[in-house]
């Protein structure tokens, strides 16, 4: 028996600050993907495991370089990750040499550089701060909104491409985010679930940050939350408009600039390339 099945597609298996990936490349070869398919493959016992899984496909904008789509563990799709983002420009990057990648979601273009000692920097565009942006399911202020969940309370509410209600405590390591999570990430306030973010200011431009991730769980990283929260934190004058925002996984340089954009830096890393036998898929 071959050890390589000739009936598979392969892969790359690659992480930001420990946010997993599995990307697959269907700009040669179309792939069809179902809710069950990437939960197959999302099982860390008898598939793959990941966070999330993208797939980049040809562009349908000019200006773009692909088109990446987004799916979480639990076979959700998703408009927006910043972490992925990293790492598909990483990618497009290598294969052109240039230095710059512009990368098309759900959530609109996405802008890409490559920045110092091999980081890798990202418009990922603006800061929703309207509710009916975020999207909330009722008109209410987003810097203050009407949400507690035992020593959880008054979360900001901001949209990266998608929801997040960002917690500031004054220990993040104490919040039981295992189990208060999943009830916070399906509160009726949220139309389309949310991330939730527990935040920690720890010093002059610092914040420590854990996450829950909708349809993924507790995850080492999350480039859109680290942004939501100096967005957040900056809205109630706990830090300037950049921060380092410290993850379970390590740290990422965030700055909200004045044209309301959001600018993410940080690391990128490919742990190895396989192939997906064909049980796995459609």
């Amino acid at each position: 028996m071959s050890l390589l099945s000739p009936q598979g597609r392969s892969f790359l298996k690659m992480h930001g600050l420990g946010n997993d990936f599995v990307v697959l490349d269907a700009r040669r070869q179309s792939l069809a993907l179902s809710a069950e398919t990437v939960r197959r493959i999302a099982d860390r016992r008898t598939g793959v495991g990941f966070d999330q899984m993208v797939v980049i496909a040809p562009p349908e904008s000019k200006l773009a370089d692909v088109f990446m789509t987004i799916w979480n563990a639990d076979g959700t799709e998703v408009s927006a990750c910043g972490n992925a983002t990293r790492c598909v420009a990483w990618l497009l990057m290598g294969e052109t040499g240039e230095t710059h990648a512009v990368i098309e979601t759900k959530a609109g273009l996405l802008d890409a550089q490559a920045a110092a000692n091999g980081l890798i920097s990202v418009d990922m565009g603006p800061a929703f701060l309207d509710w009916r942006d975020i999207p909330l399911s009722q008109a209410v202020d987003s810097k203050h909104l009407p949400l507690s969940l035992e020593d959880l309370t008054d979360p900001v509410g901001v949209g990266m491409g998608n929801p997040h209600a960002v917690f500031f405590v004054e220990d993040a390591e104490s919040v039981d985010l295992a189990r208060l999570g999943p009830i916070l990430e399906h509160h009726p306030l949220f139309p389309q679930r949310c991330n939730i973010e527990i935040v920690q200011p720890i010093g002059p431009g610092r914040l420590r940050m854990r996450v829950w991730e909708r349809g993924a769980g507790i995850t080492l990283a999350c480039g859109t939350g680290a942004c939501a929260s100096v967005v957040a934190a900056s809205r109630r004058g706990l830090i300037g408009r950049s921060a380092e925002v410290v993850l379970d996984g390590g740290t990422l340089a965030i700055e909200w600039l004045q044209d309301g954009h959001v600018l993410m830096t940080g690391p990128v890393a490919l742990s190895y390339s396989g192939t997906l036998d064909g049980s796995l898929l459609p």
